[in-house]
């Protein structure tokens, strides 16, 4: 079993895709990735965690609450050793799968990994993300996608390589679910019981039990 407190190093080049499309809905419409946590933003405080994995790119997918987000990425761009690229979804409610589509489509860089991100897990930091990059690292033969898995529940954020991210932009309209749903077998299930996985906030009653503030 892995350490949960591992040393944030990998020499694997890592693009990261943040999705903060949503329009929080459920919580009366607020952007959630500007929740706070411990006096700092959801956002402040993944940038500050992935700032130690050297990420070669990063990208977010914004939608609704576009303007307020932007305000809050020029902030932690400023605190980045490199630039955060925003891709803004015009149709959001088009559902997660649009958001993520923009976001493949606007790589740049030729990284080995892509970690697909979601702002509104306020538990997920840099160790989450080694365990992660630990298990793409030593993976078998044949996997190309790293997705962790809490209880038989189904969590983020999941890895994919390169040759899955091009085997996706090759098909038009495919999404990196439908593509998960189609080869099963290319997926490495990181079995844990490390909850942060499958932790996001969605509701008040989230806001509460993680120790949330609007």
């Amino acid at each position: 079993m892995s350490n949960i407190g591992a040393s944030p190093k990998s020499d694997l080049r890592l693009a990261i895709i943040l999705l903060a499309a949503g329009e929080g809905s459920r919580m009366g419409s607020i952007p959630k990735a500007l929740l706070k946590m411990d006096g700092k933003t959801l956002l402040e405080n993944f940038f500050s965690e992935v700032r130690d994995l050297n990420p070669i790119e990063l990208v977010v997918v914004t939608g609704f609450h576009n303007q307020a987000i932007n305000a809050e990425l020029a902030k932690q761009s400023a605190l980045l050793s490199q630039s955060i690229r925003v891709i803004h979804n015009p149709n959001p409610d088009r559902g997660q799968g649009s958001s993520v589509r923009l976001g493949l489509e606007s790589l740049q860089s030729h990284f080995d990994v892509l970690a697909v991100c979601l702002c509104d897990q306020p538990n997920i930091r840099s160790r989450e993300l080694m365990l992660l990059l630990e298990r793409f690292t030593n993976r078998k033969t044949g996997y190309e996608m790293v997705m962790p898995q809490v209880g038989g529940q189904r969590g983020n954020p999941v890895l994919f390589s390169r040759n899955v991210v091009e085997a996706i932009l090759s098909k038009p309209g495919m999404t990196c679910r439908t593509f998960m749903d189609q080869n099963p077998n290319l997926i490495h299930i990181f079995e844990t019981t490390h909850d942060a996985f499958i932790l996001d906030v969605d509701t008040e009653v989230d806001i509460q039990k993680l120790g949330i503030s609007k």
